[in-house]
């Protein structure tokens, strides 16, 4: 258990101690309210430390204080003070015991401690703190709303560089409000300095008051105590003007950059009211806030304000006046813009060695214009000479500087500055490898013979440390030659050049230019104008080349070939014509320049003539040729065909020639006025003949001539095409003569002129066809003709009295030519006529004499089948019926045999109009009453006509098979015009006519039908045996007589009809003639026909 107690044991101990120790102190110091409390050490600049305290004495001015420290290896060091601060130096120390007394002062008395208090100090327990700055000025611009700050860093008590850093606060506004804190690192140290920052404000510095102070902060690594910031210095501020006393808007005219965010204000009076602050039209784009600033103010934030080249932006504020509530604007502009862009390809060059001009190029457009536009310097270190340079359109920046004496290199900066901003390029240069001349002027040109000339020309500028080379631009021919001269430098700057090798009476344009030779060579100078002039004549420098041709009438024509004027040397103004006469004496002919020809008669004699062109300057060398032919041998002739405007010739080669070949041709049919002729060495023997004057389609016949010393010997002649071409015209050919089969024409050749080339052959094309109808697209024959010694051709194996197109054309290596068409028609051919009349006819009398042969052994065959034998119910005893003498009608019928038909169709009508398609019906009418019952008898007698079945129906209701189809029967009840009353005993026996089943066409009374079967049989049994009965039913058979009641005038009356028939079998009597007669009796094709289609 006691285990357990020891810690109270041991605090109540400790409680002792202290208590002990308080009592002691109690005892030592009576007063504690002069007891040092509260010792804090600070050094301000790393050399002596400042210690306070403070005491809980409210009145202390009758007591001072000893102040004692002693470090551990020094000796203890008091000081006596009034206040409660104490210095001493900073030395480096572990810990430092300083003890503090207070001590009541006493007249003339010893001082009385009444307390002490020791501490104990260590080195981080020092605070580095530096001493409280001041500002020094405060410089505002209130155009860019920038600020310059001014101040001393006081790093004159610190023996060495410290790192700094300083905070500056800006506040604006009443009451104010922090709005920005900056930071500024220096180093501070060994002296005092002034220190410069700068800062440009969001708002300009016109619509409220701003405030700055500073205060720092000492970097020392090696201080191990505790740093800490320095006092804010006191305040400085800039005031606003928003005090209420005036109306006007903030910034005025800034320039700002693109993308940036600009706060504007607008300040009225205290009496004013405002209404609303805007920035142009932008602000449905723009982000704009707009919000009070102070009573007086109201502030407008826009951001990310665009560019807009050389113009400004708009910003006002509608403002109400106090006094007459009217509305008015206030507003400012913004201009919105780029800083400088570097200036770009700065480079510098003289052309007189008097005045340097830097050239350069602008970047990126700054879009400002006006007073705000880019204004730029030109620096040159080495002399320290600064220039401003002019203003300048955007495309041409210059700057000139004067050339110093004595100095070639020159170190040039070029500074660009605008409102928002500056910049600079530098270029180092030897200014004699910048040399760029003017432009050579007044430039003069004389000759001075006939392949010279002189030049001159002035060039401005002192060339003297690097000479001048000029350059002299002379056509040749489609190329510019260019010649370099050197030259050395002249006092007047005149300048001399001779040109030569040149060509005689030639036209020559001159130009010049001019620039520093090497090593110093930059760029040439511009050229100078032209200048035209012509050298001087000279004598022709080469013979003429001459030809001759001889004609029937012994004369002789010279040509010549006109010499260029590169040979000509000048104007040729006659050409002269020498030869020998056979008395040795010589004469001569001169011919004017404009003709390149002449004639001289040779009166049977030949000569050898001369020719020379004269000009002012001299003749040129003699040109020679021997009028004489010497006889040709075997004179070939050969074809050849060109390519492009060139044809190529070759021939044979002759031993004996010593002056050389001559191709001769004509453009024009011989004799030509205008002969072309190549003169060849005597080692050649092909050639190549181009000249610009061939033409394709012309045939060129060239004349090869060797040259001998006693004259000239024709080898042979090549005629050919520079291009073949599809003849012109079409040949001219006519007919000769026609033959039933053949037709003979003949054509005339066509002229050289019209083939257009070498003529290969002729096509002939024949085609029948119609004279006026179109022209065939297809021939049926066609004739290549390659004989073109032959003009005529026969086209055989063609048919008589038939037209024929023909078609001849022509044809080269290059197509056929346009082709010329006859129509011809070759004559009639009698025997083939008469051939073609008996061959149809024989053949038609033999078939008809075959054919009756055969109708007349099949006549049995033919009649059965196209006229078969009907027989004629008229005369069949089955229709025979006895009358008894009362009158009553005695009826025999034929019994049909039981028959199960296939289809039954009954028609009953009692409409009055009723119509029967294709049936012959005949409905007798009496006229006239009957005078006895004889009489009646013959008069009602009743004609039963039957019809077979409509075709109509027929095709409507298909029979199943054939034996259906033949079995199909229909009656058909025609009644008389006059409509029978219906009794009540005739319905009923209709009714019983109906059930019988098969229809008879006539109605009997139903009683007397059974009479009827009361008859004997042997009377049954011969009429069963009298051969064709009528097809009624025996019990449907009327046997009442004329003069029976139930018997009436207009009855129904019908007949059974053939199978095969449409008409009666049993026509009505005649009125004059009561024998019956068949109608329509003989066999007809509708009758077959309607047979087939009931089959």
């Amino acid at each position: 258990m006691w285990i357990n107690q020891i810690p109270c044991y041991l605090l109540m101990v400790a409680h002792l101690c202290i208590l002990n120790r308080f009592v002691y102190s109690q005892e030592k110091v009576p007063d504690s309210s002069y007891l040092a409390q509260n010792l804090t050490c600070i050094t301000h600049n790393l050399d002596n430390v400042v210690c306070t305290w403070t005491t809980a004495a409210e009145d202390d001015s009758k007591h001072i204080y000893e102040f004692c420290y002693n470090a551990s290896f020094s000796d203890p060091q008091c000081s006596l003070t009034k206040e409660k601060k104490a210095t001493f130096a900073l030395i480096i120390f572990e810990h430092m015991q300083i003890e503090i007394t207070t001590l009541k002062l006493a007249k003339g008395k010893k001082n009385d401690p009444i307390a002490e208090n020791t501490f104990l100090l260590s080195e981080k327990d020092i605070l580095l703190v530096p001493l409280m700055p001041h500002i020094h000025r405060l410089t505002p611009d209130f155009l860019a709303d920038t600020l310059i700050l001014e101040w001393y860093d006081g790093g004159s008590v610190f023996p060495y560089k410290i790192d700094c850093t300083w905070q500056i606060q800006i506040l604006r506004k009443d009451p104010m409000e922090e709005i920005a804190l900056e930071t500024y690192n220096t180093s501070v140290g060994s002296r005092d300095t002034l220190l410069r920052w700068e800062w440009t404000s969001d708002l300009p510095f016109n619509c409220t008051t701003h405030y700055f102070r500073i205060r720092c902060f000492l970097n020392e690594k090696n201080f191990d105590g505790k740093k800490m910031w320095s006092e804010w210095s006191p305040l400085a501020n800039i005031p606003g003007k928003d005090r209420g006393n005036f109306t006007k808007m903030y910034p005025l005219d800034k320039v700002v950059v693109g993308g940036s965010n600009v706060t504007f204000c607008c300040m009225y009076k205290a009496e004013d009211t405002f209404i609303s602050i805007k920035y142009g039209n932008l602000c449905d784009t723009l982000n704009c806030k707009a919000a009070p600033l102070t009573k007086w103010s109201k502030s407008l934030f826009v951001q990310n304000v665009t560019a807009a080249a050389n113009s400004g932006f708009n910003a006002w504020c509608k403002i109400q006046e106090g006094g007459t509530g009217r509305f008015f604007v206030t507003g400012t502009v913004l201009f919105v813009g780029y800083p400088p862009d570097v200036p770009q390809n700065l480079s510098c060059e003289t052309q007189n060695f008097k005045e340097i001009t830097c050239y350069w190029q602008e970047g990126k457009p700054t879009l400002l214009g006006g007073a705000r536009k880019t204004k730029h310097a030109l620096f040159e270190r080495n002399s320290g000479k600064n220039i401003t340079c002019a203003e300048s359109n955007r495309k041409n920046y210059h700057c000139n500087f004067t050339i110093l004496k004595n100095q070639t290199e020159y170190n040039f900066t070029l500074h660009a500055s605008n409102h928002l901003g500056q910049s600079k390029a530098s270029l180092i240069t030897d200014i004699r490898h910048r040399v760029y001349p003017h432009t050579p002027a007044d430039l003069r040109v004389s000759s001075v013979t006939s392949t010279s000339f002189r030049l001159s020309f002035s060039l401005p500028g002192n060339f003297k440390e690097t000479k001048l080379q000029c350059q002299v631009q002379i056509p040749s021919g489609p190329f510019q030659e260019e010649r370099n001269v050197l030259l050395n430098n002249s006092e007047n700057s005149r300048y001399t050049i001779l040109v030569g090798k040149l060509r005689p009476y030639t036209n020559y344009i001159f130009r010049v230019r001019c620039a520093t030779p090497e090593p110093f060579f930059w760029k040439w100078s511009n050229w100078s104008k032209n200048k035209t002039d012509t050298t001087q004549q000279a004598k022709p420098t080469r013979e003429l080349d001459i030809w001759r041709e001889k004609d029937a009438n012994d004369t002789v024509t010279l040509f010549w070939k006109p010499l260029p004027i590169l040979e000509s040397n000048g104007l040729i103004e006659t050409y002269e014509v020498y030869w020998t006469l056979p008395d040795k004496s010589t004469k001569n002919e001169s011919v004017p320049a404009s003709q390149n020809s002449t004639k001289i008669k040779l009166w049977k004699n030949d000569y050898i003539f001369t020719v020379r062109a004269k000009n002012k300057a001299g003749v040129s060398p003699p040109s020679s040729i021997n009028s004489a032919e010497l006889p040709a041998g075997d004179v070939s002739i050969e074809k050849r065909i060109g390519k492009d405007d060139t044809i190529s010739l070759d021939w044979h080669p002759d031993s004996n020639v010593t002056c050389g070949y001559v191709v001769r041709w004509c453009y024009g049919p011989e004799p030509c006025t205008a002969v072309h002729w190549e003169t060849f060495s005597s080692s050649v023997t092909n050639a190549d003949i181009k000249s610009a004057v061939f033409q394709p389609g012309v045939r060129y016949t060239f004349s090869i001539f060797c040259c001998k010393e006693t004259g000239y010997q024709l080898l042979g002649y090549i005629k050919g095409y520079i291009q073949e071409l599809s003849p012109k015209k079409a040949p001219d050919f006519t007919v000769q003569h026609t033959t039933s089969d053949s037709i003979s024409v003949k054509w005339k050749n066509i002229s050289i002129e019209d083939r257009r080339g070498f003529l290969q052959g002729y096509a002939l094309l024949c085609a029948k066809g119609e004279k006026d109808g179109p022209a065939p697209k297809y021939f049926q024959s066609e004739m290549n003709i390659t004989d073109l010694n032959k003009n005529s051709m026969t086209v055989s194996g063609l048919q008589g009295k038939t037209g024929y197109h023909l078609t001849l054309r022509a044809y080269t290596a290059a197509g056929y030519g346009p082709h010329k068409a006859l129509y011809v028609v070759t004559k009639e051919n009698a025997l083939g006529l008469i051939i073609a009349i008996i061959i149809p006819v024989s053949v038609v009398l033999v078939l008809a004499v075959v054919t009756g042969i055969l109708c007349y052994r099949k006549r049995e065959w033919i009649k059965e089948v196209f006229y078969p034998d009907i027989p004629n119910p008229e005369h069949s005893k089955a229709l025979d019926f006895p009358r008894d003498s009362e009158g009553n009608c005695n009826s025999k019928t034929l019994e049909m045999n039981p028959c199960t038909p296939n289809n039954i169709e009954v028609i009953q009508s009692q409409s009055q109009g009723l119509k029967i398609e294709d049936t012959a019906i005949t409905s007798p009418v009496m006229e006239d009453p009957p005078e006895d019952g004889l009489e009646s008898e013959s008069g009602s007698h009743v004609v039963v006509s039957y019809c077979p079945p409509i075709i109509e129906e027929v095709i409507s209701n298909p029979p199943e098979d054939e034996s259906a189809a033949s079995s199909q029967v229909v009656y058909i009840d025609v009644e008389s015009m006059y409509p029978v009353p219906v009794k009540p005993n005739e319905e009923l026996e209709a009714d019983c006519v109906v059930s019988a089943g098969y229809k008879p066409q006539m109605q009997l009374a139903v009683n007397n039908f059974r009479q009827l079967e009361e008859t004997s049989t042997t009377e049954e049994d011969s009429d069963k045996g009298a051969g064709y009965r009528p097809q009624v039913n025996a019990s449907s058979w009327n046997t009442g007589c004329p003069d029976s009641p139930e018997f009436t005038e207009n009855v129904s009356f019908g007949s059974p009809c053939s199978i095969n028939s449409r008409q009666f079998l049993i026509p009505p009597k005649d009125e004059d003639d009561d024998s019956p007669k068949a109608i329509n009796s003989g066999w007809s094709f509708a009758n077959l026909f309607h047979t087939k289609l009931n089959e």
